[in-house]
């Protein structure tokens, strides 16, 4: 059974910094996508980063360009998001999702993974 579980959210204040990791079990996504997606009250689900196979690529939303930082650790197979300068804005619950074979062109669209995690809000005060 393939679980991914989230940790690390939390209420900071605005301009301030917070690390989510994500830890899965289960089963290896070395050759695949690990990702973090957000969804705030009213809103559609939003692309946050995502690291991309063994080359360890990585993709950002424009949103947080600059500010996260996305690392994955394939030995432990983990996905860590580095949120810094975070904003008001920035508030929503936070999912981790994991692909083991999806493709480069889909790395952004969440409708492609097919693990989620159950979330962890992050709360930015201003």
């Amino acid at each position: 059974q393939v679980q991914l579980v989230e940790s690390g959210g939390g209420l900071v204040q605005a301009g301030g910094s917070l690390r989510l990791s994500c830890a899965a079990s289960g089963r290896s996504f070395i050759n695949g996508a690990m990702a973090w997606f957000r969804q705030a009250p009213g809103n559609e689900r939003e692309f946050v980063a995502a690291v991309w196979r063994r080359s360890g690529n990585k993709y950002y939303g424009d949103s947080v360009k600059g500010r996260f930082i996305v690392s994955r650790d394939n030995a432990k197979n983990t996905v860590h998001l580095e949120m810094n300068s975070l904003k008001p804005e920035d508030t929503a619950v936070y999912y981790c999702a994991a692909d083991a074979g999806i493709i480069l062109s889909s790395v952004r669209n969440g409708a492609h993974y097919d693990y989620w995690g159950q979330g962890t809000q992050v709360t930015v005060s201003s």
